[in-house]
């Protein structure tokens, strides 16, 4: 009677156990199983069909480096005009914007040391003549006997001395700036003229003038300044850390901000060889046609430097997923099983991301879809981590 007492017991705590195994036995099947390792994660058809993976290929790519620039004169095609002796200005004819013809009036100079090389040239053309004159009477002389060779020579080498000291006396005031019809004039009517004439050196736009009327100039002062804008540069200051491998014909891309819209494709014309010791920059430029004006020079522009294209492993920028300070990928390593693996990547080109380090060719990486792929990793890290 005992034993049968027991035995009731023990029945219902076996079956209560198997109810109890029964009952949690479909539940915990579902759940996915905490990973091994908190960086892979097994992806289950719910996950696969929300991502798409590829392979990692190799493409002809160049990395860019974009550096703001600006709009300048074309240095070759532009001068500053100014006056050899000091002068008080007298009157002007162009300003700022001006187009100018070369030889063309801009300014008019009254200038002291004008009229001093003026009256050297006359001196200088007075014993050019009198030297001139000695020589037809000795040649005279000559030819009646009255003098002997050595002095018809030494008139001829006076003559010769006096018609230099004309000549240079003639090339001083054409530096003076006055023109040779100008100096033909003082020469027939021995008049002086104290106004020295400031003509254009070239065609241009008088880009700057820097006088007024009654000031005084030295020669080194500069009167105007005039450019050839038919013509311009873009010119931007590269970072030397980004400079390295620049070189003239390098392809080239800048946009201009005050035309938007506007691309300008070229080529790198110049690459400075020095570094800027106060920027640590080097100077770049772009030449750049304009013969409708409508650049204008200190426009501001950005300017994209393309390098020369080379075979990269890049993947697409989609498939790049932070975590931590790290940049990685999304490797699948098994059917249906990925690895979170950190890389290093380049730049970005084309929505491309240059590959350097981290995974191989052909190796196949979540491009669509790693975001949430990865979330669920870490979810499940966590998850697994507390159940720990």
């Amino acid at each position: 009677m005992n034993t049968t007492v027991y035995a009731i017991p023990i029945l219902a705590l076996v079956s209560l156990a198997a109810c109890n195994r029964a009952a949690s036995g479909p539940a915990e099947a579902s759940a996915p199983a905490a990973p091994s390792d908190p960086m892979e994660i097994k992806a289950d058809p719910r996950l696969l069909a929300r991502i798409r993976t590829a392979l990692v290929g190799a493409e002809e790519v160049g990395g860019s480096i974009t550096v703001a620039g600006r709009v300048a004169t074309d240095d070759t095609r532009a001068t500053r005009i100014g006056t050899p002796v000091m002068s008080r200005i007298s009157a002007l004819s162009a300003r700022e914007g001006d187009e100018v013809k070369r030889g063309q009036l801009l300014a008019l100079l009254i200038s002291t040391g004008l009229s001093e090389a003026q009256l050297g040239f006359l001196k200088a053309f007075s014993q050019k003549q009198l030297a001139q004159g000695a020589l037809d009477r000795a040649n005279i002389l000559m030819k009646a006997d009255v003098i002997g060779s050595a002095e018809l020579q030494r008139r001829e080498a006076e003559l010769a001395g006096a018609s230099a000291e004309s000549d240079a006396a003639r090339d001083q005031l054409q530096l003076l700036g006055m023109a040779p019809e100008s100096i033909d004039e003082l020469r027939r009517t021995r008049t002086m003229n104290s106004l020295s004439r400031v003509v254009a050196s070239m065609d241009g736009t008088v880009m700057d003038r820097k006088v007024n009327i009654g000031q005084v100039v030295q020669p080194a002062d500069t009167i105007y300044e005039i450019a050839d804008l038919s013509h311009v540069w873009l010119v931007a200051d590269v970072p030397e850390q980004n400079a390295g491998n620049l070189s003239a014909g390098q392809p080239a891309e800048a946009r201009i901000e005050a035309l938007p819209g506007h691309v300008i494709d070229g080529t790198l014309a110049f690459v400075s060889p020095t570094v800027n010791p106060e920027t640590r920059t080097i100077m770049v430029r772009m030449n750049l046609p304009n013969p409708d004006r409508r650049f204008k020079p200190a426009m501001l522009a950005t300017m994209v430097l393309r390098e020369h294209t080379q075979k990269r492993l890049v993947v697409p920028a989609s498939a790049v997923v932070r975590e931590g300070n790290e940049e990685c990928l999304l490797i699948e390593r098994a059917p249906g099983m990925f690895r979170l693996q950190p890389v290093k990547l380049g730049a970005e080109v084309g929505g491309r991301r240059i590959l350097l380090e981290g995974a191989g060719l052909s190796e196949r990486i979540v491009v669509d879809g790693a975001f949430h792929l990865n979330n669920e990793r870490r979810r499940r890290a966590v998850r697994g981590g507390e159940g720990g």
